[in-house]
């Protein structure tokens, strides 16, 4: 039987699976994650409720030119853990299908619910000069 829940629907479940749970501990942990269907999903939960427990403005995800990739919290520029290098570009795939966004520059809101409430990010996608970012802006408290 084919799975039809989409790509948000997926995360959001996976956002209520790991609320409460050492966020960073497991974000390490998804590198080693069998189901690459499910590990961009799987980091991309964790690094929202990282964001949303710590406070932090801006979640970044970049792609260089040369291939090396980084993942920052922006609230006292912290590197994330990575997922592995095929995950980011799995993570930059379902992004973009989840928020429909598929020119180069692009912005929308993406609504996430956190058990019995909900929060809404900003969520930009740059490409330029052989350089791709997903940018998650978090409300201001």
């Amino acid at each position: 039987m084919q799975d039809k829940r989409n790509l948000h629907q997926k995360m959001q479940e996976q956002i209520d699976c790991f609320a409460g749970t050492d966020y960073l501990t497991k974000m390490g942990a998804v590198k080693n994650e069998p189901d690459k269907e499910q590990a961009p999903l799987k980091w991309l939960a964790l690094a929202i409720l990282y964001g949303i427990n710590e406070n932090a403005k801006t979640i970044k995800i970049e792609k260089n030119q040369d291939g090396s990739k980084r993942l920052i919290a922006e609230f006292r520029d912290f590197d994330l853990p990575s997922p592995g290098d095929d995950v980011v570009d799995l993570i930059f795939k379902d992004v973009r299908q989840i928020t429909y966004l598929e020119t180069d520059k692009g912005k929308t809101a993406l609504s996430v619910g956190v058990r019995d409430s909900s929060i809404e990010l900003e969520v930009k996608i740059k490409k330029e000069d052989g350089k791709e970012k997903i940018i998650l802006n978090f409300p201001e408290k």
